[in-house]
C-alpha cells in the first residue's frame, strides 16, 4: 500500500467502521463491510489523489457498498434475510412485506402464468431483456454484459419489449381487464 493510502487509512478507518456499525447495527458485518469498502479504495487507488473530499468519497464508496449488499441479500432470498435486531424504520421500509392472502397468491400467479403465455409472442430478444431485467433481477450493465450490446440498447430494448407486451396484453380483452384491473 503507498504512502497515500496508509495515511487515508490511519485517518478514516476508525470513521469508516462507526458508519459501518452504524449502518449494519451488527459488529461482524460492520467488519465485513469495512473490509469491502478498503479492498475497493486499495482497487481504485490511482483514484484517490485526484479526489478533493476524500470523507465524503469514503463515504459515497461506503454507502453504495452497503446498498449493492443489501441488495444481493434481498435477491437471494425475498423471504428471509440475514436481519440485524435493531433496524431504523427507513431502512425497514425497504424490505418488501411477502405476508400475501391465499387470494391474492393465486390471483398474482394467474397473471404470471398469462404475462409470460403473451411474453412468448415476443422476439426473443425482447423475450430475455425483459427476463434478465425483471425476473433475474440483473442491471442494465449487467444486461449489457450479458447480451454484448450497449446499456442504451438495453434500454431500447426493455422499453419497445414493455410497449409490445403491453400492446399484447391489451388486444385480448379478457386479459387486459385481469392484468389491469
Amino acid at each position: 500500500m503507498n504512502e497515500l493510502l496508509t495515511t487515508i487509512y490511519d485517518e478514516y478507518n476508525r470513521y469508516i467502521y462507526h458508519l459501518c456499525l452504524k449502518l449494519t447495527r451488527n459488529q461482524n458485518e460492520a467488519e465485513d463491510l469495512m473490509q469491502e469498502v478498503w479492498v475497493k479504495v486499495v482497487r481504485y487507488e490511482e483514484s484517490v489523489s485526484k479526489v478533493d473530499h476524500v470523507k465524503a468519497w469514503l463515504t459515497t464508496i461506503t454507502m453504495n457498498t452497503f446498498r449493492d449488499r443489501y441488495r444481493k441479500n434481498v435477491r437471494r432470498s425475498k423471504y428471509m434475510m440475514n436481519q440485524p435486531e435493531q433496524l431504523d424504520v427507513p431502512i425497514l421500509d425497504l424490505v418488501p412485506n411477502n405476508d400475501f392472502t391465499t387470494e391474492e397468491i393465486v390471483e398474482k400467479t394467474e397473471i404470471t402464468k398469462i404475462v409470460q403465455e403473451k411474453m412468448a409472442q415476443l422476439d426473443s430478444i425482447y423475450q430475455k431483456t425483459l427476463w434478465y431485467f425483471y425476473v433475474d433481477q440483473f442491471s442494465l450493465a449487467e444486461i449489457s454484459e450479458l447480451m454484448k450490446v450497449s446499456i442504451g440498447t438495453v434500454k431500447s430494448r426493455l422499453f419497445r419489449a414493455k410497449a409490445r407486451l403491453k400492446e399484447i396484453l391489451l388486444s385480448d380483452n379478457g386479459v387486459a381487464e385481469a392484468v389491469l384491473a
